[in-house]
């Protein structure tokens, strides 16, 4: 089996990394994985990538698959005989939000993903349910959320992890889970909730332009995390942290609450400031008192660590060649 990935690979992009990781746990059991990213920006850079991804299909490829819903367009009109199979990965499926409200622009794209999974794709996988539902009814489609690679993402010492990094260890650190520039995960509410703290020896960080290695000393270095998106299909970044065991707080999104469940140090709120205010303030609490969760545990209870991930998407792979 061999299998061409189509995925963004513009500087700053969360897609390819999630690719690339999800590509490399496929190679580890035995799968060929090649890459193609898309390097231009804007719609018209998608399209002219066209030409370029059919020539790489002079190579014998069974399967591409595109990650993002542009890139499965794109897919669709350069492939060969090949089989297609496209995730999407959230607002694709849900749409782009600037200034508090989804653009015309990611509305009429979540029509056309949705259109196009439905008559154009072989298959499709989507990273929860809540996106599952909102398919067409006869688009074929698996829920397998993205994996999180326990090799990269796991637990360290927290004032090991903070010396490392040059971090001060008498502050309280909140990671918020994003860029703050990024319109959808909704940056204002973390900053108007951290008012609420203001009495407290809090420090918050952003999650912008950092190496997993990074990442993983971060989530280990903090008190807890905070996501406040509006939306999202299946946030790898809570895994991560869970995966390092980081108390967390988090708006109800996307797969969230299926993930997290009901560990004790993880807490969900709604966009009310004050709430999600005092919903910090628990998280710090449980972290002074406990220091970390379980939720390393509960990845593995869910089957969302990157090796089982890896082996559900082989079987929708295998599912795919086998029919007509």
């Amino acid at each position: 089996m061999k299998v061409l990935f189509v995925s963004s690979g513009n500087k700053g992009r969360r897609v390819n990394i999630l690719a690339d990781n999800q590509a490399r746990s496929l190679r580890d059991i035995g799968i060929t994985v090649d890459s193609f990213y898309i390097t231009e920006k804007g719609l018209f850079g998608y399209l002219k990538s066209i030409g370029k991804i059919n020539n790489c299909l002079s190579e014998k490829y069974d399967i591409i698959h595109a990650h993002y819903g542009l890139c499965g367009i794109v897919g669709a009109m350069a492939k060969k005989n090949q089989k297609l199979i496209v995730s999407f990965m959230g607002d694709d499926l849900s749409g782009s939000v600037k200034a508090g409200k989804y653009t015309l622009f990611s509305k009429i794209m979540v029509y056309i993903n949705k259109f196009c999974a439905a008559y154009f794709y072989d298959y499709v996988i989507v990273k929860s349910h809540k996106h599952a539902k909102s398919l067409c009814r006869t688009t074929k489609y698996a829920v397998i959320p993205n994996g999180v690679d326990f090799k990269v993402f796991y637990p360290v010492d927290k004032k090991n992890a903070r010396n490392i990094l040059g971090l001060d260890n008498k502050k309280a650190l909140i990671l918020f889970a994003s860029s703050k520039d990024r319109q959808e995960k909704n940056f204002p509410l973390a900053e108007q909730a951290m008012k609420i703290l203001a009495n407290q020896d809090c420090e918050l960080l952003e999650l912008k332009n950092k190496t997993q290695a990074e990442l993983n000393l971060l989530y280990n270095s903090a008190n807890c995390l905070i996501l406040t998106s509006y939306h999202e299909g299946s946030p790898n970044v809570i895994k991560e942290a869970m995966a390092c065991n980081c108390p967390i707080v988090s708006t109800k999104v996307g797969d969230v609450e299926w993930v997290m469940g009901g560990i004790e140090g993880c807490y969900f709120s709604s966009f009310e400031v004050t709430e999600f205010g005092e919903k910090i303030k628990k998280a710090l609490d449980y972290s002074s008192s406990y220091a970390r969760t379980t939720g390393r545990e509960r990845i593995l209870e869910l089957g969302i660590d990157s090796e089982t991930i890896a082996e559900k998407i082989i079987n929708v792979y295998t599912r795919v060649l086998r029919e007509k």
